[in-house]
């Protein structure tokens, strides 16, 4: 895990030199799936001038407003910037069909849709890698006994996780859709099993090193005859 870290931190620092490509990495799990210890342990080291983390909550009124769509797109990455989406658009084929707020036959829509905007970003230049975060629904009640036990995570509980529960086999209906309807060749999903801390981080880790292996970002060439301003320097 440690080599796979360095060797991310050193290939950020190229990417935001070279400014040219850009990465998207995508997170998606259950409650307690583990998306902010896998943003935690993957990106330890690396210097934040060049990764961003970008955090979907509910909607503001401002953002129902406009499509779904019309609040991420500002956030997906510039030029020589890796992000990181904490949950995503895909909020919007998950919890939104769970909960029916929106028909079926406007939620069904939005699959080609997603395809289209993401191919959008990669046609423009962005890679773009999609987690999901696999539990099990005894690990999740497990991890949600943890944060009520412990006092130094009391405040990683929320009540309405206990209701969301509930719901899990059509979660579970809703990601089988969502991940079978939008990996593509462009954007392809991997489904990683997180049972276990180590397991996921190393898998996300080693998957998004191979990745920047591939881009294979490169620094500048240096100014021309650089030697010659050591003399100059007073």
């Amino acid at each position: 895990m440690v080599k796979y870290r360095e060797f991310i931190a050193e290939m950020q620092e190229r990417l935001y030199a070279e400014h040219k490509q850009r990465l998207l990495i995508i997170l998606q799990a259950m409650d307690t799936g583990g998306k902010d210890g896998t943003i935690s342990a993957v990106f330890e080291g690396v210097n934040p001038q060049g990764v961003r983390i970008a955090n979907f909550k509910t909607p503001t009124q401002l953002e129902l407003d406009h499509d779904y769509l019309w609040r991420v797109h500002p956030q997906t990455p510039g030029k020589g910037e890796i992000v990181v989406f904490n949950r995503s658009h895909y909020e919007d084929v998950l919890v939104v069909r769970v909960h029916n707020l929106v028909p079926k036959e406007c939620w069904r829509k939005r699959y080609r849709h997603i395809n289209d905007f993401e191919r959008l970003l990669s046609d423009e230049g962005t890679t773009i890698l999609k987690f999901y975060l696999h539990i099990a629904l005894e690990t999740q009640k497990e991890r949600l006994l943890d944060r009520i036990n412990t006092p130094k995570k009391n405040w990683k509980f929320n009540p309405g996780d206990i209701e969301e529960r509930k719901y899990w086999p059509d979660y579970m209906n809703a990601y089988e859709d969502a991940l079978s309807q939008t990996s593509t060749d462009w954007a392809p999903w991997y489904v990683v099993p997180s049972d276990h801390n180590w397991v996921r981080e190393l898998v996300v880790a080693g998957i998004i090193a191979e990745t920047l292996e591939k881009m294979n970002p490169q620094y500048p060439h240096p100014v021309e005859k650089i030697e010659q301003y050591r003399e100059k320097l007073i």
